[in-house]
Protein backbone atom coordinates (compact mmCIF):
# COMPACT_ATOMS: atom_id res chain seq x y z
CA UNK A 1 0.00 0.00 0.00
CA UNK A 2 1.39 3.47 -0.86
CA UNK A 3 2.57 5.59 2.02
CA UNK A 4 -0.38 7.93 2.77
CA UNK A 5 1.96 10.52 4.27
CA UNK A 6 3.60 11.46 0.95
CA UNK A 7 2.55 12.65 -2.48
CA UNK A 8 4.51 12.16 -5.70
CA UNK A 9 5.19 15.26 -7.81
CA UNK A 10 5.51 15.35 -11.55
CA UNK A 11 9.28 14.83 -11.49
CA UNK A 12 9.06 11.74 -9.29
CA UNK A 13 10.00 13.47 -6.04
CA UNK A 14 7.93 13.04 -2.92
CA UNK A 15 6.46 15.65 -0.60
CA UNK A 16 5.49 15.03 3.02
CA UNK A 17 1.78 15.21 3.79
CA UNK A 18 1.87 14.47 7.51
CA UNK A 19 4.40 13.28 10.05
CA UNK A 20 1.88 10.74 11.36
CA UNK A 21 1.23 7.57 9.33
CA UNK A 22 -2.56 7.65 9.27
CA UNK A 23 -4.85 6.44 6.48
CA UNK A 24 -5.17 8.93 3.65
CA UNK A 25 -8.67 9.55 2.30
CA UNK A 26 -8.87 11.37 -1.03
CA UNK A 27 -12.18 12.90 -2.08
CA UNK A 28 -12.70 13.96 -5.69
CA UNK A 29 -15.25 16.74 -6.11
CA UNK A 30 -16.53 19.43 -3.75
CA UNK A 31 -20.20 19.12 -4.59
CA UNK A 32 -22.86 18.00 -2.14
CA UNK A 33 -21.60 14.41 -1.86
CA UNK A 34 -17.88 15.18 -1.69
CA UNK A 35 -18.13 18.06 0.76
CA UNK A 36 -20.49 16.09 3.00
CA UNK A 37 -18.04 13.17 3.03
CA UNK A 38 -15.13 15.42 4.02
CA UNK A 39 -17.07 17.14 6.80
CA UNK A 40 -18.31 13.78 8.11
CA UNK A 41 -14.67 12.68 8.48
CA UNK A 42 -13.86 15.58 10.81
CA UNK A 43 -12.08 14.20 13.87
CA UNK A 44 -11.60 10.77 12.28
CA UNK A 45 -8.16 9.12 12.61
CA UNK A 46 -7.24 9.88 9.00
CA UNK A 47 -5.94 12.62 6.74
CA UNK A 48 -8.38 13.91 4.13
CA UNK A 49 -7.50 15.61 0.85
CA UNK A 50 -10.32 17.20 -1.13
CA UNK A 51 -9.54 17.77 -4.82
CA UNK A 52 -11.63 19.97 -7.10
CA UNK A 53 -10.80 21.93 -10.23
CA UNK A 54 -12.58 24.98 -8.78
CA UNK A 55 -12.01 26.70 -5.48
CA UNK A 56 -15.66 26.97 -4.48
CA UNK A 57 -18.63 24.83 -3.49
CA UNK A 58 -21.64 25.69 -5.62
CA UNK A 59 -25.28 25.41 -4.61
CA UNK A 60 -26.47 24.23 -8.01
CA UNK A 61 -30.26 24.25 -7.35
CA UNK A 62 -30.19 28.07 -7.36
CA UNK A 63 -27.88 28.43 -10.35
CA UNK A 64 -30.81 29.29 -12.61
CA UNK A 65 -31.41 32.39 -10.45
CA UNK A 66 -27.91 33.60 -11.28
CA UNK A 67 -28.65 32.95 -14.97
CA UNK A 68 -31.81 35.07 -14.75
CA UNK A 69 -30.26 37.95 -12.76
CA UNK A 70 -32.05 37.27 -9.47
CA UNK A 71 -28.88 36.39 -7.54
CA UNK A 72 -25.16 37.03 -7.85
CA UNK A 73 -22.66 34.15 -8.07
CA UNK A 74 -21.23 34.91 -4.62
CA UNK A 75 -24.70 34.42 -3.11
CA UNK A 76 -24.69 30.69 -3.92
CA UNK A 77 -20.98 29.82 -3.98
CA UNK A 78 -18.58 29.57 -1.03
CA UNK A 79 -14.79 29.09 -1.09
CA UNK A 80 -13.98 25.50 -0.15
CA UNK A 81 -11.05 26.52 2.03
CA UNK A 82 -13.34 28.82 3.99
CA UNK A 83 -15.83 26.00 4.63
CA UNK A 84 -13.12 23.63 5.85
CA UNK A 85 -10.82 26.11 7.56
CA UNK A 86 -11.49 24.70 11.04
CA UNK A 87 -11.24 21.03 10.03
CA UNK A 88 -7.63 20.24 10.94
CA UNK A 89 -7.46 16.84 9.25
CA UNK A 90 -8.64 18.20 5.87
CA UNK A 91 -6.56 19.78 3.10
CA UNK A 92 -7.83 21.27 -0.16
CA UNK A 93 -6.12 20.92 -3.52
CA UNK A 94 -7.29 22.83 -6.58
CA UNK A 95 -6.44 20.60 -9.52
CA UNK A 96 -7.92 18.69 -12.45
CA UNK A 97 -8.07 14.90 -12.23
CA UNK A 98 -6.70 13.09 -15.29
CA UNK A 99 -7.20 9.50 -14.17
CA UNK A 100 -6.76 6.90 -11.44
CA UNK A 101 -3.94 4.34 -11.09
CA UNK A 102 -5.82 1.46 -9.47
CA UNK A 103 -2.79 -0.80 -9.11
CA UNK A 104 -0.76 1.71 -7.11
CA UNK A 105 -3.72 3.51 -5.55
CA UNK A 106 -2.91 6.93 -6.89
CA UNK A 107 -4.99 9.77 -8.29
CA UNK A 108 -3.39 11.19 -11.43
CA UNK A 109 -3.40 14.97 -11.71
CA UNK A 110 -1.95 17.20 -14.40
CA UNK A 111 1.39 17.70 -12.65
CA UNK A 112 1.55 15.16 -9.80
CA UNK A 113 0.06 12.03 -8.30
CA UNK A 114 -1.74 11.72 -4.98
CA UNK A 115 -1.67 8.35 -3.16
CA UNK A 116 -4.75 7.17 -1.32
CA UNK A 117 -5.84 4.44 1.07
CA UNK A 118 -9.51 5.25 0.54
CA UNK A 119 -10.99 7.12 -2.39
CA UNK A 120 -14.39 8.84 -2.60
CA UNK A 121 -15.43 9.83 -6.12
CA UNK A 122 -18.04 12.59 -6.20
CA UNK A 123 -17.34 14.22 -9.54
CA UNK A 124 -20.96 14.88 -10.48
CA UNK A 125 -22.41 15.11 -13.97
CA UNK A 126 -22.19 17.20 -17.12
CA UNK A 127 -24.52 18.18 -19.95
CA UNK A 128 -25.73 15.48 -22.37
CA UNK A 129 -26.65 16.49 -25.91
CA UNK A 130 -27.59 12.99 -27.10
CA UNK A 131 -24.91 12.76 -29.75
CA UNK A 132 -25.08 16.43 -30.76
CA UNK A 133 -22.18 17.91 -28.81
CA UNK A 134 -21.83 20.57 -31.51
CA UNK A 135 -25.01 22.15 -30.08
CA UNK A 136 -23.34 23.03 -26.78
CA UNK A 137 -21.91 26.44 -27.83
CA UNK A 138 -25.35 27.37 -29.22
CA UNK A 139 -27.46 26.00 -26.36
CA UNK A 140 -25.45 26.12 -23.14
CA UNK A 141 -26.47 24.04 -20.17
CA UNK A 142 -26.46 25.06 -16.54
CA UNK A 143 -23.93 23.27 -14.35
CA UNK A 144 -21.44 25.88 -13.18
CA UNK A 145 -21.14 29.60 -12.51
CA UNK A 146 -19.53 30.24 -15.88
CA UNK A 147 -22.61 28.71 -17.55
CA UNK A 148 -24.96 30.89 -15.50
CA UNK A 149 -23.15 34.16 -16.18
CA UNK A 150 -22.89 33.32 -19.88
CA UNK A 151 -26.63 32.60 -20.09
CA UNK A 152 -27.36 35.80 -18.16
CA UNK A 153 -25.20 37.67 -20.64
CA UNK A 154 -27.10 36.23 -23.60
CA UNK A 155 -30.51 36.94 -22.05
CA UNK A 156 -29.75 40.56 -21.24
CA UNK A 157 -27.92 41.19 -24.52
CA UNK A 158 -30.94 39.93 -26.43
CA UNK A 159 -33.09 42.70 -24.94
CA UNK A 160 -30.36 45.32 -25.45
CA UNK A 161 -29.92 44.39 -29.11
CA UNK A 162 -33.66 44.25 -29.69
CA UNK A 163 -33.90 47.84 -28.41
CA UNK A 164 -31.85 49.08 -31.39
CA UNK A 165 -32.76 46.43 -33.99
CA UNK A 166 -34.60 47.69 -37.08
CA UNK A 167 -34.96 44.32 -38.85
CA UNK A 168 -38.35 42.85 -37.84
CA UNK A 169 -37.20 39.25 -38.45
CA UNK A 170 -34.09 39.66 -36.30
CA UNK A 171 -36.14 41.58 -33.73
CA UNK A 172 -38.46 38.59 -33.34
CA UNK A 173 -35.52 36.19 -33.18
CA UNK A 174 -33.92 38.24 -30.39
CA UNK A 175 -37.10 38.20 -28.30
CA UNK A 176 -37.71 34.45 -28.63
CA UNK A 177 -36.23 32.45 -25.74
CA UNK A 178 -36.20 28.66 -25.94
CA UNK A 179 -35.61 26.32 -23.01
CA UNK A 180 -35.07 22.67 -23.93
CA UNK A 181 -36.03 20.12 -21.28
CA UNK A 182 -39.04 19.90 -18.98
CA UNK A 183 -37.37 18.71 -15.79
CA UNK A 184 -37.01 20.91 -12.70
CA UNK A 185 -34.21 23.02 -14.19
CA UNK A 186 -36.11 23.65 -17.42
CA UNK A 187 -39.36 24.49 -15.63
CA UNK A 188 -37.62 26.83 -13.19
CA UNK A 189 -35.61 28.47 -15.96
CA UNK A 190 -38.60 29.08 -18.23
CA UNK A 191 -40.63 30.58 -15.40
CA UNK A 192 -37.77 32.85 -14.34
CA UNK A 193 -37.20 34.16 -17.89
CA UNK A 194 -40.91 34.91 -18.24
CA UNK A 195 -40.92 36.85 -14.97
CA UNK A 196 -37.76 38.72 -15.98
CA UNK A 197 -39.36 39.83 -19.25
CA UNK A 198 -42.87 40.57 -18.01
CA UNK A 199 -42.07 42.22 -14.68
CA UNK A 200 -38.44 43.06 -13.94
CA UNK A 201 -37.58 44.66 -17.32
CA UNK A 202 -40.97 45.93 -18.39
CA UNK A 203 -40.27 49.63 -17.59
CA UNK A 204 -36.58 49.69 -18.51
CA UNK A 205 -36.77 50.07 -22.30
CA UNK A 206 -38.26 52.68 -24.62
CA UNK A 207 -38.26 51.18 -28.12
CA UNK A 208 -39.37 47.67 -27.14
CA UNK A 209 -41.85 46.11 -24.76
CA UNK A 210 -40.01 43.25 -23.01
CA UNK A 211 -43.36 41.70 -22.09
CA UNK A 212 -43.78 40.80 -25.78
CA UNK A 213 -40.94 38.28 -25.49
CA UNK A 214 -41.88 34.66 -26.23
CA UNK A 215 -40.63 32.01 -23.82
CA UNK A 216 -40.95 28.50 -25.23
CA UNK A 217 -40.35 25.37 -23.14
CA UNK A 218 -39.75 22.25 -25.22
CA UNK A 219 -40.05 18.75 -23.75
CA UNK A 220 -39.67 15.56 -25.77
CA UNK A 221 -41.73 13.54 -23.31
CA UNK A 222 -45.49 13.60 -22.79
CA UNK A 223 -45.41 15.80 -19.67
CA UNK A 224 -43.32 18.17 -17.59
CA UNK A 225 -41.54 17.05 -14.40
CA UNK A 226 -41.74 13.31 -15.23
CA UNK A 227 -40.40 12.35 -11.78
CA UNK A 228 -43.41 14.04 -10.14
CA UNK A 229 -46.99 12.73 -9.96
CA UNK A 230 -49.11 13.53 -13.02
CA UNK A 231 -51.30 15.93 -11.06
CA UNK A 232 -48.29 18.09 -10.15
CA UNK A 233 -46.96 17.90 -13.71
CA UNK A 234 -50.28 19.24 -14.95
CA UNK A 235 -50.23 21.95 -12.28
CA UNK A 236 -46.73 23.05 -13.32
CA UNK A 237 -47.88 23.33 -16.95
CA UNK A 238 -50.88 25.45 -15.95
CA UNK A 239 -48.71 27.71 -13.80
CA UNK A 240 -46.16 28.23 -16.58
CA UNK A 241 -48.86 29.03 -19.12
CA UNK A 242 -50.33 31.54 -16.68
CA UNK A 243 -46.91 33.25 -16.71
CA UNK A 244 -47.05 33.34 -20.51
CA UNK A 245 -44.71 30.42 -21.22
CA UNK A 246 -45.53 28.36 -24.31
CA UNK A 247 -45.18 24.67 -23.45
CA UNK A 248 -44.50 22.19 -26.26
CA UNK A 249 -44.77 18.53 -25.19
CA UNK A 250 -43.97 15.33 -27.06
CA UNK A 251 -41.70 17.13 -29.52
CA UNK A 252 -37.94 16.63 -29.45
CA UNK A 253 -35.45 19.18 -30.73
CA UNK A 254 -34.11 17.87 -34.05
CA UNK A 255 -31.66 20.64 -34.88
CA UNK A 256 -30.03 23.63 -33.26
CA UNK A 257 -28.25 26.48 -35.04
CA UNK A 258 -27.26 30.05 -34.25
CA UNK A 259 -30.55 31.13 -35.79
CA UNK A 260 -32.82 28.93 -33.69
CA UNK A 261 -34.07 25.39 -33.19
CA UNK A 262 -36.12 22.83 -35.07
CA UNK A 263 -38.77 21.16 -32.92
CA UNK A 264 -39.90 18.27 -35.10
CA UNK A 265 -40.82 20.07 -38.31
CA UNK A 266 -41.41 23.41 -36.59
CA UNK A 267 -38.73 26.09 -36.89
CA UNK A 268 -38.42 28.47 -33.93
CA UNK A 269 -36.11 31.42 -34.64
CA UNK A 270 -34.14 32.35 -31.53
CA UNK A 271 -30.82 33.82 -30.49
CA UNK A 272 -31.07 32.47 -26.93
CA UNK A 273 -31.46 28.75 -26.31
CA UNK A 274 -30.89 27.14 -22.91
CA UNK A 275 -30.29 23.38 -22.63
CA UNK A 276 -31.84 21.54 -19.69
CA UNK A 277 -32.67 18.25 -21.41
CA UNK A 278 -30.21 15.75 -20.07
CA UNK A 279 -27.12 14.93 -18.08
CA UNK A 280 -24.30 12.40 -18.31
CA UNK A 281 -21.96 11.30 -15.55
CA UNK A 282 -18.35 12.43 -15.26
CA UNK A 283 -15.58 10.22 -16.76
CA UNK A 284 -15.21 8.26 -13.49
CA UNK A 285 -16.28 4.95 -15.07
CA UNK A 286 -13.53 5.32 -17.68
CA UNK A 287 -10.93 6.16 -15.02
CA UNK A 288 -11.90 3.02 -13.10
CA UNK A 289 -12.58 0.71 -16.02
CA UNK A 290 -15.82 -0.06 -14.18
CA UNK A 291 -19.23 -1.20 -15.36
CA UNK A 292 -21.52 1.72 -16.13
CA UNK A 293 -25.12 2.43 -17.11
CA UNK A 294 -26.38 4.27 -20.21
CA UNK A 295 -25.79 7.64 -18.51
CA UNK A 296 -22.18 6.75 -17.74
CA UNK A 297 -22.77 6.31 -14.00
CA UNK A 298 -20.63 3.73 -12.20
CA UNK A 299 -22.65 0.71 -11.05
CA UNK A 300 -21.75 0.32 -7.39
CA UNK A 301 -22.31 -2.32 -4.73
CA UNK A 302 -24.65 -2.11 -1.72
CA UNK A 303 -21.97 -0.18 0.20
CA UNK A 304 -21.36 2.25 -2.73
CA UNK A 305 -17.98 0.63 -3.43
CA UNK A 306 -16.63 -0.40 -6.83
CA UNK A 307 -16.55 -4.09 -7.70
CA UNK A 308 -13.09 -5.45 -6.91
CA UNK A 309 -12.03 -2.25 -5.16
CA UNK A 310 -13.63 -2.02 -1.72
CA UNK A 311 -11.44 1.00 -0.91
CA UNK A 312 -13.15 3.10 -3.63
CA UNK A 313 -16.59 4.63 -3.09
CA UNK A 314 -18.61 6.35 -5.82
CA UNK A 315 -21.31 8.83 -4.78
CA UNK A 316 -23.74 11.45 -6.01
CA UNK A 317 -24.61 11.86 -9.70
CA UNK A 318 -21.64 9.65 -10.62
CA UNK A 319 -23.15 6.55 -8.97
CA UNK A 320 -25.80 4.15 -10.24
CA UNK A 321 -27.50 2.98 -7.05
CA UNK A 322 -30.49 0.65 -7.65
CA UNK A 323 -33.63 0.89 -5.55
CA UNK A 324 -36.02 -1.98 -4.66
CA UNK A 325 -38.66 -0.74 -7.14
CA UNK A 326 -36.25 -1.02 -10.07
CA UNK A 327 -35.45 2.70 -10.28
CA UNK A 328 -32.22 4.33 -9.14
CA UNK A 329 -31.36 6.93 -6.53
CA UNK A 330 -32.21 10.30 -8.16
CA UNK A 331 -29.72 13.04 -8.87
CA UNK A 332 -30.87 15.30 -6.04
CA UNK A 333 -28.86 17.24 -3.47
CA UNK A 334 -30.32 15.33 -0.47
CA UNK A 335 -29.47 12.02 -2.14
CA UNK A 336 -25.89 13.13 -2.79
CA UNK A 337 -25.49 14.28 0.80
CA UNK A 338 -26.79 10.93 2.08
CA UNK A 339 -24.29 9.06 -0.09
CA UNK A 340 -21.42 11.28 0.98
CA UNK A 341 -22.27 10.80 4.65
CA UNK A 342 -22.57 7.04 4.16
CA UNK A 343 -19.18 6.78 2.43
CA UNK A 344 -17.57 8.63 5.35
CA UNK A 345 -19.30 6.34 7.82
CA UNK A 346 -18.10 3.27 5.92
CA UNK A 347 -14.52 4.57 5.90
CA UNK A 348 -14.64 5.26 9.63
CA UNK A 349 -15.87 1.70 10.15
CA UNK A 350 -13.10 0.24 7.98
CA UNK A 351 -10.45 2.17 9.90
CA UNK A 352 -11.93 0.88 13.16
CA UNK A 353 -12.07 -2.69 11.84
CA UNK A 354 -15.89 -2.85 11.78
CA UNK A 355 -18.57 -2.77 9.09
CA UNK A 356 -21.72 -0.80 8.31
CA UNK A 357 -25.02 -2.04 6.86
CA UNK A 358 -25.74 -1.46 3.14
CA UNK A 359 -26.62 2.04 2.00
CA UNK A 360 -30.32 2.82 2.29
CA UNK A 361 -31.70 5.85 0.51
CA UNK A 362 -34.35 7.90 2.30
CA UNK A 363 -36.38 9.95 -0.14
CA UNK A 364 -37.08 13.31 1.49
CA UNK A 365 -39.29 14.62 -1.31
CA UNK A 366 -39.01 16.59 -4.53
CA UNK A 367 -39.66 20.27 -5.11
CA UNK A 368 -39.71 22.55 -8.13
CA UNK A 369 -40.53 26.24 -8.28
CA UNK A 370 -42.34 27.68 -11.27
CA UNK A 371 -42.44 31.37 -10.55
CA UNK A 372 -43.63 33.97 -8.11
CA UNK A 373 -45.59 32.20 -5.34
CA UNK A 374 -45.91 29.06 -7.50
CA UNK A 375 -44.24 25.71 -6.89
CA UNK A 376 -44.98 22.01 -6.56
CA UNK A 377 -43.80 19.64 -3.84
CA UNK A 378 -44.05 15.86 -3.69
CA UNK A 379 -43.49 14.07 -0.39
CA UNK A 380 -45.15 10.80 -1.34
CA UNK A 381 -48.61 10.79 0.20
CA UNK A 382 -48.23 14.47 1.01
CA UNK A 383 -48.35 16.84 -1.98
CA UNK A 384 -48.40 20.62 -2.17
CA UNK A 385 -48.80 23.23 -4.87
CA UNK A 386 -49.03 26.99 -5.13
CA UNK A 387 -47.95 29.55 -2.55
CA UNK A 388 -47.44 27.12 0.35
CA UNK A 389 -45.20 24.87 -1.77
CA UNK A 390 -43.29 27.96 -2.89
CA UNK A 391 -42.70 29.09 0.70
CA UNK A 392 -41.55 25.59 1.67
CA UNK A 393 -39.24 25.47 -1.37
CA UNK A 394 -37.68 28.78 -0.32
CA UNK A 395 -37.20 27.78 3.32
CA UNK A 396 -35.58 24.47 2.37
CA UNK A 397 -33.26 26.01 -0.21
CA UNK A 398 -32.13 28.80 2.10
CA UNK A 399 -31.49 26.19 4.79
CA UNK A 400 -29.26 24.19 2.43
CA UNK A 401 -26.90 27.11 1.81
CA UNK A 402 -23.52 26.79 3.51
CA UNK A 403 -23.08 30.07 5.38
CA UNK A 404 -25.20 32.46 7.43
CA UNK A 405 -24.12 35.22 5.06
CA UNK A 406 -25.51 33.38 2.03
CA UNK A 407 -28.73 32.47 3.82
CA UNK A 408 -29.28 36.06 4.94
CA UNK A 409 -28.45 37.65 1.59
CA UNK A 410 -30.56 35.23 -0.43
CA UNK A 411 -33.54 35.53 1.91
CA UNK A 412 -33.39 39.34 1.84
CA UNK A 413 -33.06 39.46 -1.94
CA UNK A 414 -36.03 37.12 -2.36
CA UNK A 415 -38.13 39.28 -0.04
CA UNK A 416 -37.13 42.39 -1.98
CA UNK A 417 -37.85 40.69 -5.31
CA UNK A 418 -41.25 39.55 -4.07
CA UNK A 419 -42.20 43.08 -3.04
CA UNK A 420 -40.74 44.97 -6.01
CA UNK A 421 -40.22 42.36 -8.79
CA UNK A 422 -36.65 43.72 -8.83
CA UNK A 423 -33.61 41.70 -9.93
CA UNK A 424 -30.44 43.30 -8.72
CA UNK A 425 -27.87 41.26 -10.66
CA UNK A 426 -28.71 42.50 -14.17
CA UNK A 427 -25.08 42.91 -15.21
CA UNK A 428 -23.74 41.95 -18.62
CA UNK A 429 -20.39 40.39 -17.76
CA UNK A 430 -18.48 37.19 -18.55
CA UNK A 431 -17.30 38.00 -22.10
CA UNK A 432 -17.67 34.92 -24.21
CA UNK A 433 -18.61 33.58 -27.60
CA UNK A 434 -22.16 34.61 -28.48
CA UNK A 435 -24.13 32.93 -31.28
CA UNK A 436 -23.69 34.73 -34.56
Amino acid sequence: MPDPTTMTTGDGATEALSPIAVPHVVVLGAGFAGLTAVKALAGAPCKVTLIDRRNYHLFQPLLYQVATAALSPADIATPIRSILRRQKNAAVLMARVEGIDLQHRRVLLEDRTIPYDYLVIATGSRHAYFGHDDWEPLAPGLKKIDDATQIRRRLLLAFERAETCTDPIEHRRLLNFVVVGGGPTGVEMAGAIAELARHSLVDDFRAINPAEARVILVEAGPRLLPAFPESLSAESKRALEKLGVEVMLGRPVTDCTASGVMVGEIAIPSRTVVWAAGVAASPAARWLGAEKDRLGRVIVGPDLSVSGHPEIFVTGDTAHVPLPDGSTVPGLAPAAKQMGAYAARAIRARIAGTTVPPFKYRHLGSLATIGRAAAVADFGRFKLKGRLAWLLWGIIHVGFLNTYRSRTLVALQWIWAYITYGRGARLITSPGVDPE
